[in-house]
């Protein structure tokens, strides 16, 4: 066999191993979501947990009056960890129902869904800080800066750093 050919035979045998390992259905019960490979998710009760914890300390630090408490409520509230997704993102048997065509299209309207919805909560997420950031003090706009700068770098969009 020539080398062109038995490498590209290899990478064909390769991709087809791993096209039917996606395509194998995974569990089907919401306990299951987070064991998928790949999908690396913690617990939403130990997200909720840190959560709480970085946004206690990130109040203590900013030393929050009395006066600046709603907004901070609500700036907090808006950082919380979303919830997991309780439907399906899409039924698979449906979808191999369909022709390629109409299956790509049911995808593709699924995926700017899902992404409009993201979209919509980073921009009440920004929104919310930014309303919350006006309250502050100088003081408290200068830890802030250097405390969400360091949220934002270990952790995209949320209150918890690793």
């Amino acid at each position: 066999m020539k080398p062109a050919f038995k490498t590209l035979v290899v990478a064909g045998l390769l991709a087809s191993a791993g096209f039917s390992v996606l395509a194998q259905k995974h569990g089907a019960d919401e306990g299951q979501y987070d064991q998928r490979p790949g999908l690396h998710r913690m617990d939403p009760a130990k997200m909720e947990e840190m959560h709480a914890k970085r946004s206690a300390e990130l109040k203590a630090k900013l030393k929050i009056t009395a006066a600046q408490e709603a907004n901070w409520t609500a700036f907090s509230n808006s950082m919380k960890p979303p919830a997991p997704q309780t439907k399906p993102a899409m039924d698979r048997a449906e979808l191999a129902k369909l022709p390629t065509p109409e299956r790509l299209d049911k995808i593709k309207a699924l995926r700017t869904e899902h992404m409009a919805a993201r979209t919509a909560q980073m921009e009440q997420r920004d929104q919310a800080v930014k309303t919350f950031y006006g309250t502050l003090t100088a003081e408290q706009k200068k830890v802030f800066d250097t405390e969400f700068a360091n949220m934002k770098d270990h952790h995209r969009g949320g209150m918890s750093k690793h």
